[in-house]
């Protein structure tokens, strides 16, 4: 073989080889997706339209869990180190209150209710003690100033509860914290179609799921928009397909879990 063959060979191999690595996902065993597979899960709990139920309250918790849905939810820390159940890195849209959670001690959040309603913000740890293993979790981790104190706190308490749970997070560092620390929970890499708060060669990476290398993620959770061509490859090699969020029930076809609100679908469509 000629030299300039060799090269064309080992540049075509390279070519191959190096979308693989970027984007090939964990393994899952069938016993870490079971719970999650085909499945539909209450996005921040069974929370209402007219906010009456407030989203990520222990309310919205005990409704999925009795009905029998699994639920997402989000976690982050309090000023003083608390895990709590809450989406935004502000007060403003969910509590009418500006400054951000992590502003915060516990105790001072209790002060602000829930979308005008008696609910408060939780603790992780009473949101576990409220669904009490009647539904599957995903714990969305929020990226926030002290990431590696989340997962550890994070993981700490999952690692006590004795119902089903997996993690995610947008954040592939996050992601891959677990890949190391905590192996044997089902791991996911949110992701969505942009990324207005990054720049342009940071949404690219992450938008085509380009750093699973990192984590390996076992499911991608991405938004409910065409796929790009990259995460449908990563899809091919393995990485559950989960979709949010949902508005209505034919939003199943083709997914192996599905996140939804405002609506009551069947508990599981597989």
């Amino acid at each position: 073989m000629k030299k300039s063959e060799k090269i064309l060979l080992a540049c075509g191999a390279a070519a191959v080889a190096l979308p693989v690595f970027l984007l090939a996902p964990g393994r899952a065993t069938r016993g870490q997706k079971a719970p999650f597979w085909g499945r539909n899960f209450a996005h921040r709990g069974l929370h209402s339209r007219d906010r009456s139920v407030p989203e990520n309250s222990l309310k919205a918790f005990e409704l999925a869990s009795a009905a029998g849905y699994g639920m997402e939810l989000d976690v982050q820390l309090t000023r003083d180190g608390q895990v709590v159940v809450f989406h935004d890195d502000t007060l403003r849209r969910v509590c009418g209150v500006d400054g951000r959670v992590d502003d915060y001690t516990f105790s001072e959040l209790q002060k602000f209710p829930l979308c005008g309603t008696d609910e408060r913000i939780p603790l992780f740890s009473d949101v576990l003690n409220t669904v009490r293993g009647r539904g599957a979790i995903i714990c969305e981790l929020k990226t926030g100033r002290r990431n590696r104190e989340l997962c550890r706190k994070t993981y700490d308490l999952l690692a006590a509860y004795p119902g089903e749970v997996c993690i995610e997070s947008f954040n592939p560092m996050i992601v891959a914290w677990f890949r190391f620390h905590a192996p044997e929970l089902l791991r996911g890499q949110l992701a969505t179609d942009e990324y207005k708060d990054r720049s342009a060669l940071q949404g690219f990476l992450l938008r085509n799921c380009l750093l699973n290398f990192l984590a390996r993620p076992q499911f991608i959770a991405y938004k409910l928009v065409k796929r790009p061509l990259a995460v449908r490859f990563a899809e091919l090699m393995g990485a559950m397909r989960v979709a949010w969020t949902s508005h209505e029930p034919r939003n199943e076809k083709g997914q192996d879990a599905v996140i939804f609100e405002f609506y009551k679908p069947r508990v599981s469509f597989k």
